[in-house]
Parts: C-alpha cells; sequence; structure tokens
C-alpha cells in the first residue's frame, strides 16, 4: 500500500527580495515543531551563494538555511536547478548538484525538456518522506514573456497541489497595486490558486492597512492571511549582492574586516558571522580607499576569477593590497581571492572567462582552471595546532605551490592552502572558515596580532544564531498568519 502523498504549499510573490526565502525558513520551523515531517523545496534558484549538499552537490545557501529551519539535512533534491550568473546574460547551470553546461536565456529554455523531469522527481521523493512540502518560487510567477516556459512558479504548484500564498513586500512600497496586479495578469486558473495574500515587512500599526485590505479583497476574493512585521537583525545569509546595497553600516570602533566587493563576488554568506560578531567592523569595500584602517583585508570568491583579477588591477586594488601588507596588514584569500593571490591564474579550457593573467603576487602559488568542479563537505583543522571545522569546497582548478610557504589547512589528512613565510598572508579553498565560533576567534586573533585571554569562552557557532533567528520567524509568522485558514489549507 502506498504511503499517502505529502500536502503542500506555496510562497510565491510579487517580485524579487519581497522576503520569500525567509518566510519559507519560518513556516518550515513552524510547522517542524508541531512534530511535521517537513521538507523545503525550490525548483529553480539563482544565486552565486551555495553550499554543498549533505548528499554531496551545489544547492543554493537558501535551501541550506530552509532544511536547517526543518531541522533535516540539506539534499539537492530540495534545489535541483541553481543557475548561477556570469555575467554577459550567461548562468552555469547547475541540476541536481552538478554542472550541466552554461548557457543564455534562450539556450536555457531549450533545455526545459531535459530539466523538468528532474524536477518532477526531485519534489516527488521529497514529498514521499514529508508530512508537508513547504515550497518557494521565484521572481514573480505573472511575468507574460515568462510564464509558458517558467519552471519554478504556477507548474510547480499545479504538480504539487499546492495552495499559493502570494507575498508582498510593504517596505518598498507599492504593495497593494504589486498583488492587484499579479492577480491581474495571472490567468484565470493560475488566479484560482492563489488562496491568500501575505504583506510582509510591515512597520507600524497593523490597523491602518485595514481600508487597503478591504479594497483588495473586494478586488480579488482573496483574503489577506497575515501582516508579518518587519524583523530587524535577523542575521540569517541573503542570497544575491544585491543586498549588499542595502546593508546596515557597519558598527564603528571595532577590528576592521574590509571584503573587497569584486564585481562576480560569490558565496559572500561567508561573512555573514563577521557582522555579527562583537567587536568587529565589517564592511565590503568598492574602491581602495575604503581599506583604510583595515586590519584585515579579505579577498572573497568569485564566478569568473580571471576577470574579477583584472577589474581589482583596473580600480587599484593590486597597488592597495601591496601598500596594506607593506603596512603590516594582513591579507586572506578565500577560495577565487587565495588564487588571485599567487603568482598566476590560467584557464586554459575557458572554464570560465579563459586566458591567463598575473596574480597579485602576495602568495607563491599558481593556479590552472579545470573542468572539473571539486564540491565536498569537509573537516579541517587550522596548522600547526588551532581548532578544527567543518567547512566545505565549491572551486575548480588546481593550485599549486611554486616557492616557500607553509600550508594553512590540515584537511582530513592533507595539506591545504597556504601561509606566507611572514604569516601575513593567507589563503584557502574552503568556505564556511567563520562558522565555527573557535575557528573564528583563531582568525580574529591573527587579525588583531594577540590572542585571546586564556579561559575566555569561546564565541557561539553561527549556526546557534541562526537556529535562534528560525525561531523568532517561526513566533512570528504564528502570530501574525491566520491559523483557520491554514487549517483549511491543510498544512497546521
Amino acid at each position: 500500500m502506498s504511503r499517502r502523498r505529502a500536502r503542500a504549499i506555496m510562497l510565491q510573490a510579487t517580485g524579487s527580495h519581497a522576503g520569500k526565502t525567509v518566510l519559507v525558513a519560518g513556516l518550515c520551523r513552524l510547522l517542524a515543531r508541531r512534530g511535521l515531517r517537513v521538507r523545503p523545496f525550490k525548483a529553480q534558484n539563482m544565486s552565486l551563494n551555495a553550499h554543498v549538499a549533505a548528499n554531496g552537490g551545489e544547492i543554493g545557501w537558501a535551501q541550506v538555511m530552509q532544511a536547517e529551519a526543518a531541522g533535516v539535512p540539506a539534499r539537492v533534491e530540495m534545489n535541483p536547478i541553481l543557475l548561477k550568473p556570469r555575467g554577459a546574460a550567461h548562468s552555469q547551470v547547475v541540476l541536481l548538484g552538478r554542472v550541466l553546461r552554461e548557457a543564455d536565456a534562450v539556450g536555457y529554455y531549450r533545455l526545459t525538456p531535459r530539466l523538468w523531469p528532474a524536477v518532477r522527481r526531485s519534489y516527488e521523493t521529497l514529498a514521499r518522506e514529508a508530512d508537508v512540502v513547504v515550497i518557494e518560487g521565484a521572481g514573480s510567477p505573472a511575468e507574460p514573456n515568462l510564464m509558458r516556459r517558467d519552471l519554478a512558479n504556477m507548474r510547480v504548484a499545479r504538480l504539487a497541489r499546492a495552495p499559493v500564498l502570494l507575498v508582498g513586500d510593504i517596505d518598498r512600497g507599492g504593495v497593494f497595486a504589486g498583488l492587484l496586479g499579479t492577480m491581474t495578469l495571472l490567468p484565470p486558473a493560475d488566479r484560482r490558486r492563489v488562496r491568500g495574500f501575505v504583506i510582509n515587512k510591515f512597520r507600524g500599526d497593523a490597523s491602518l492597512l485595514r481600508p487597503a485590505v478591504r479594497d483588495l479583497v473586494r478586488r480579488t476574493r482573496v483574503p489577506v492571511v497575515g501582516v508579518v512585521p518587519f524583523l530587524p537583525r535577523l542575521g540569517l545569509p541573503e542570497e544575491d549582492s544585491v543586498a549588499l546595497d542595502a546593508a546596515a553600516p557597519a558598527a564603528r570602533g571595532g577590528l576592521r574586516v574590509a571584503v573587497v566587493r569584486l564585481p562576480h563576488i560569490a558565496n559572500f554568506t561567508d561573512f555573514a558571522p563577521l557582522e555579527a560578531e562583537p567587536g568587529v567592523e565589517l564592511v565590503y569595500a568598492e574602491e581602495p580607499a575604503a581599506l583604510t584602517g583595515a586590519a584585515l583585508v579579505v579577498l572573497p570568491g568569485s564566478k569568473d576569477t580571471i576577470a574579477d583579477l583584472r577589474a581589482l588591477k583596473a580600480r587599484g586594488f593590486a597597488a592597495a593590497l601591496a601598500g596594506h601588507r607593506a603596512r603590516g596588514g594582513l591579507v586572506l584569500g578565500v577560495c577565487a581571492g587565495y588564487q588571485m593571490l599567487g603568482r598566476a591564474v590560467a584557464d586554459p579550457h575557458r572554464v570560465e572567462s579563459g586566458g591567463e593573467e598575473a596574480g597579485l603576487g602576495l602568495l607563491p602559488v599558481a593556479t590552472t582552471l579545470g573542468r572539473e568542479k571539486v564540491t565536498r563537505r569537509v573537516r579541517a583543522r587550522w596548522r600547526p595546532d588551532g581548532p578544527g571545522f567543518e567547512g566545505y569546497e565549491i572551486h575548480v582548478g588546481l593550485t599549486a605551490g611554486e616557492g616557500p610557504a607553509r600550508p594553512l589547512l590540515d584537511v582530513e589528512g592533507r595539506p591545504e592552502g597556504s601561509a606566507s613565510p611572514d604569516g601575513r598572508v593567507w589563503g584557502t579553498h574552503l568556505h564556511g572558515l567563520f562558522e565555527s565560533g573557535p575557528a573564528r576567534r583563531h582568525v580574529l586573533d591573527w587579525a588583531r596580532g594577540a590572542p585571546t585571554v586564556a579561559g575566555t569562552p569561546a564565541p557561539p557557532d553561527h549556526r546557534a544564531l541562526r537556529e535562534a533567528a528560525y525561531d523568532r520567524l517561526a513566533d512570528a509568522l504564528a502570530d501574525a498568519l491566520d491559523e483557520p485558514l491554514l487549517s483549511a489549507l491543510g498544512v497546521s
């Protein structure tokens, strides 16, 4: 006898950055706290912030976060299609955790016959083991030029037989026009699938919205099922670098850490723990002048290493980094940033931009990009006797030593990364350096030039802060959402 199909609910939105990702995480935690087996699902995600799933392969960081909120390991089935933009209207298409190919928009839509079966199988796998699947859409479901080819919104809702809650961001303004306009553009069958509106990021007295809510309900015959308050300082990673434009000003007066904002910056989620670290002033530097006063400068990951290396030089960062080091400052390179710190980066197979470029020359290593991408979770330890931590690798190519340097880490029995002879420049391919409290303190002690006083408790792992944020989200949703309606939809 086959097990009954999981219930499902889907959150779509009037557009990107309305808060779907965070609301899905909160709903996953709310339902999991009620004893339900919950799985998140997003058919197609476009992001340069990726992680490695427990069953191997790349998925969006957002789905890792949602899986944490649901209390389950992240798997590639939770995000079967990941699009990683690479400039010039092209993206790398990652299917079930593995690179499929590069494609522009037209080429991507030609892949639909191959992509949709993977979406369907992934959803069905999750539905067989869950009580509820909480689904996140992508962008807007009502783009007339995309509806017929859209793999992420109403087609998924039909597959899952999921009622849809449509989310609008009132903090940006125009939320009622956005909700009404979306409903107007949707075909009648899809319009009927929308069972409620969620007004997100509201500041103030919700009673002031009543006239507008009544008007929206009169026009659409769809209820507003919740007004979710603006929740500051959640500390959860953002999906896209556009979030860096709206980042809150850094706390002043602490240890200044400057992350160079590369044109194709990737996995800037690595630095979310530093944003929450007391006594640290984290800034994203778009110009060399922003490095002034920094004890530590970080070169982050990139989706186009050689192009970003050339951009750094053109913007004057090469000279600024050399001067920073000469004045006694420290430099850390992560993944592509590590590769840029070496003597050369070559891309003979045109994995990214192609060609070869001289590196910044701060580490005696050289990198050749290869066709195979490394994606794995690992256990690592800082050399020679530093703390251990869990990290992950997502990179292409081989970085090899070309002179005097020492390995930075031990990774499951092999040396990894590089430290300059004077100890002022570090580089590693590992992401997640700051997730562990003891590992984060190890790097910050290096940046301060002094060890933490013996006996000082280690700072918490950043996962603990995310767990608290998921609970805070769940509490807010429990207060904001219409419980009888959720019960009627079968997901409470």
